[in-house]
């Protein structure tokens, strides 16, 4: 599939791109398109840990969290310190690769609305007043953004540009009760359409090739994402990493993981169904080479994203192609 000739693909590359949202060549909404659109600017992410744990952790609905989450509550590449210390070598570390980038602050780590509003305040109010920062985005969870919090990031978003992220991962409850998820997904739509309606942007998280899930399984998954309020995705792939519950289940009974051939198939027949607006902020997810198992091929990024760019080219497709509203 991927012994695609060089020189045709540089050829075809140099064609007037189909796909009207796109400043690079691609076929698909990247998310620096939008930044850059929106903004005019390079932007980069400064990703933190604010010092939050999660409700599937600590009690609230569950203990053992979701069955993939790494011990940092997926902020395994955030600098430790202080907040204001990781601020501080985050944007060192992004300004030597863009020096007149502008900066969206990224509360990453574990679940950053979980906490009660009062002191949830305290912590946000002052970095919407911060100059340094031209966007926040703030990773959550669904069932910690009742009616009271999404009033007060309303106003906020009337500050600053706003996004929440989302962890759906998939549609299918047999799916989510695998991997321990502790919330149905019809309450993920419902808070996705609130925040819509607040003028909260939204980027959901999906995961393609968790156990046992069928190629039609994931199309579902991305078929109700279509059809929601969603502004943007990550598209991810299924890691094992040490230290999991998955990396028991794994290791105890081993279940077959996607090829890198056949999560780009996966991934260019979600684009084609999604709408062309939708933002696509990664197509890829990154797990510490320490700590990953499997599936290896992961850690290849580079290649992964360039054979997804060459095969659509190849299949002449684009996001949207095959939308239906």
């Amino acid at each position: 599939m991927f012994n695609i000739d060089a020189l045709w693909y540089n050829q075809a590359m140099k064609q007037r791109n189909p796909f009207p949202y796109s400043s690079d060549n691609k076929r698909y909404h990247t998310f620096n398109h939008y930044l850059r659109t929106t903004f005019h600017s390079k932007v980069f992410k400064v990703p933190v840990d604010a010092g939050f744990t999660c409700p599937n952790r600590d009690g609230t609905c569950a203990s053992t969290g979701c069955s993939f989450c790494s011990a940092r509550g997926s902020g395994d590449m955030i600098i430790r310190g202080t907040l204001e210390n990781q601020i501080q070598e985050g944007m060192k570390v992004m300004r030597n690769k863009w020096p007149d980038g502008l900066s969206m602050l990224y509360f990453q780590a574990y679940t950053n609305t979980h906490d009660t509003l009062e002191n949830l305040k305290k912590l946000y109010d002052p970095y919407f007043e911060d100059e340094r920062f031209v966007s926040i985005s703030i990773a959550t969870r669904a069932d910690c953004l009742d009616d009271e919090k999404i009033a007060y990031f309303k106003e906020k978003a009337k500050q600053k540009d706003l996004w929440f992220e989302i962890g759906l991962q998939s549609v299918h409850e047999s799916t989510n009760e695998l991997i321990n998820r502790a919330h149905p997904t019809q309450l993920v739509f419902d808070v996705v359409k609130k925040c819509h309606d607040a003028g909260i942007k939204v980027c959901l998280h999906i995961i393609n090739g968790l156990p046992y899930e069928s190629s039609d399984m994931m199309m579902e998954t991305a078929h109700q994402v279509a059809n929601s309020h969603v502004d943007a995705l990550k598209i991810h792939m299924f890691h094992v990493l040490k230290h999991t519950l998955e990396a028991h289940r794994y290791k105890k009974d081993p279940y077959p993981l996607l090829s890198m051939e056949e999560f780009v198939e996966i991934v260019i027949d979600q684009l084609e169904i999604l709408p062309p607006e939708m933002v696509i902020e990664r197509l890829s997810g990154d797990g510490l080479e320490s700590d990953l198992i499997a599936p290896l091929w992961t850690l290849r990024k580079v290649d992964l994203l360039n054979h997804i760019d060459k095969e659509m080219v190849r299949r002449a497709t684009y996001q949207g192609i095959k939308y239906e509203k």
